[in-house]
């Protein structure tokens, strides 16, 4: 025999107020609210490096850089990549940002498909995105997308590579954002 479950929507302003409340993240599209789930230590490793030095170059400018608990709207959906990266007037009492110009997402088994597929589309139709990285955790790998003219180009940096984030001025040696990870290895 067959079952019927009803799908519950909520609208933009339900999911809004959920969050603040909420002990679990959630990503929300077109009234679907997915739950999140946790990050590993290289994951967390990495993030926190990439934001330091993205913090490290931004200081003082008006460019602000947002870790993992920042979201980023694009019209009805809500994601929380890694860091993000917005540039001039930014809204204190929001709970998530509209225009980034650096999007970062550590890559994970889980979450890279969507990663790849589903958040890149929706960060390149925002006009801010300059640029969006994919970050790799279980091998010295970074790809950053980069919105070039009227299109997108992909740079891919490996060993020994200076990764360059032209949307903040950034240019790192790929194994400097790996030290913390790299330490740990046998």
């Amino acid at each position: 025999m067959s079952t019927l479950k009803k799908l519950t929507h909520i609208s933009v302003d339900e999911y809004l107020d959920g969050e603040k409340a909420a002990e679990v993240r959630h990503e929300y599209s077109g009234g679907a609210v997915y739950a999140m789930a946790g990050a590993s230590v290289q994951h967390n490793l990495i993030a926190g490096t990439i934001a330091a030095a993205l913090r490290a170059r931004v200081r003082g400018s008006e460019c602000y850089v947002f870790q993992s608990g920042m979201k980023v709207r694009i019209d009805d959906t809500f994601y929380y990549p890694d860091i993000v990266v917005t540039c001039g007037a930014i809204d204190l009492a929001a709970y998530y940002q509209a225009s980034p110009v650096l999007i970062v997402e550590v890559l994970s088994e889980s979450t890279e498909a969507k990663d790849r597929l589903e958040k890149r589309v929706a960060y390149q139709r925002l006009a801010s995105v300059k640029e969006y990285a994919l970050v790799a955790q279980d091998k010295l790998q970074i790809e950053v997308i980069r919105r070039v003219n009227e299109g997108w180009q992909i740079e891919t940096y490996s060993h020994g590579d200076v990764v360059k984030f032209s949307s903040v001025g950034l240019e790192q040696p790929l194994e400097s954002l790996y030290e913390d990870v790299l330490r740990l290895l046998p």
